[in-house]
């Protein structure tokens, strides 16, 4: 297909939504759709966000009800079309997740040395057993394009959900896209999304917030005013790391309900950093959303927080509300190409910079369905803030960088 974007208005993609809502409109069977509906009306801002209910599994008998097993995926954006399209794209990620198109095997050929992948606690500690016992393992091929070559990867950290040997398997990199490189693209940039969040996390890195007043994307101000109609403070924070693409968090309170299941956090990463600012601003109205619906299996936080006082909730993340520097939007370097050939190398280029020498692909696409999905894998990258057992052995190192 084409390289070039030609929908950056919200997103960045190849087409517009409406042309992949023509696209995946006629899949909602092939993956199980049985509701796809709208659910901001829940809240009072008025930004869309949907939510799709797919059959996992459906009982024996269809009068039985204690087998059948629902999942909800969610989708969000500026515009209606956008977040409908969302929510059916994170469905068939997640449909697609599960299980590899080809059999795994237990005598990989170029298998990827396993501290890499940033493993549990448990599993650093006992790596000597595990490499001595490595076809216990089930591995897949996949595609480093950085190097151009074939490397063995443990399925544990390609498919999702899986039995943790190596740690917990979560769906951080999963994405899907119009065509293979718009997936990768999109799939890197969750993995640099949750890698500065975790330095922010680790390392109280959170100071510094970001004014909007110089964007020049309209939605950013259309969305900031919504918030503002809706008595909701929302704060946006910088969190880009040393990698360099424009990391951003958004934090909102909640002053009218107190509620302090609705303080929510969203977190956007992109090569321009006004899609990084709208992505985070969205991320936290679908958080919101999901919370006051309280279907999705996240929503468990929800219950819990609401056992803690709002304003002793708000002490105690004051890092994320308070701030001591402030940077305009402006000043986040924008390094957009408009063409995901070109996108993509700018992000191996930094990525090989910041000493991460490979970019790990494994294909997911199902036939049945046709739509590209990848998981997405970075070797050595942070992934704290999806999995508080897994810090790398790489991160004072990286740190120290940082600061000299």
């Amino acid at each position: 297909m084409y390289d070039s974007i030609n929908y950056n208005v919200e997103t960045y993609r190849v087409c517009s939504p409406e042309e992949t809502w023509n696209k995946i409109k006629s899949l909602t069977k092939n993956i199980n759709i049985e509701i796809l509906e709208r659910i901001d009306n829940l809240d009072r801002i008025g930004i869309p966000v949907y939510s799709a209910k797919r059959i996992v599994k459906s009982p024996e008998n269809e009068n039985d009800t204690k087998e059948k097993i629902v999942k909800y995926h969610y989708g969000k954006g500026a515009t209606d079309i956008q977040a409908k399209v969302s929510a059916i794209m994170e469905a068939i990620e997640r449909y697609s997740m599960g299980c590899l198109n080809e059999p795994a095997t237990k005598n990989p050929e170029n298998p990827i040395d396993l501290k890499e992948l940033v493993l549990s606690k448990e599993s650093y500690k006992n790596i000597n057993q595990i490499n001595n016992n490595i076809n216990n393992i089930e591995w897949t091929a996949c595609h480093d394009i950085i190097n151009d070559e074939i490397i063995d990867i443990p399925v544990n950290a390609v498919c999702h959900p899986t039995e943790g040997k190596l740690f917990k398997s979560n769906t951080n990199g999963i994405a899907s896209g119009n065509t293979k490189d718009e997936a990768i693209f999109h799939g890197t940039l969750e993995l640099i999304e949750r890698d500065s969040w975790s330095i922010a996390e680790i390392y109280n890195k959170t100071h510094t917030k970001i004014n909007t007043d110089g964007a020049k994307n309209p939605i950013i101000h259309e969305l900031m005013d919504k918030f503002k109609d809706a008595n909701i403070n929302v704060v946006l924070k910088d969190l880009t790391s040393d990698i360099g693409i424009p990391t951003v968090a958004a934090v909102s309170d909640e002053p009218v309900l107190k509620d302090p299941a609705l303080l929510c956090i969203g977190v956007g990463c992109h090569i321009n950093p006004e899609i990084a600012v709208i992505r985070a601003l969205t991320e936290v109205i679908q958080s919101r959303a999901t919370q006051i619906q309280n279907k999705r299996d996240d929503t468990i936080r929800g219950d819990i927080v609401r056992k803690v006082q709002y304003d002793r909730l708000i002490k105690v993340h004051r890092k994320w509300y308070g701030h001591k520097d402030e940077i305009n939007i402006e000043e986040l370097p924008n390094n957009a190409k408009l063409n995901l050939k070109k996108d993509l190398n700018v992000i191996k280029n930094k990525l090989i910079d910041t000493g991460f020498d490979k970019l790990i692909v494994a294909d997911l696409k199902k036939p049945e369905v046709g739509i590209d999905v990848v998981r997405i894998i970075i070797p050595k990258i942070e992934v704290y803030c999806m999995d508080r057992d897994r810090i790398s052995p790489w991160i004072r190192e990286r740190m120290k960088n940082i600061k000299n």
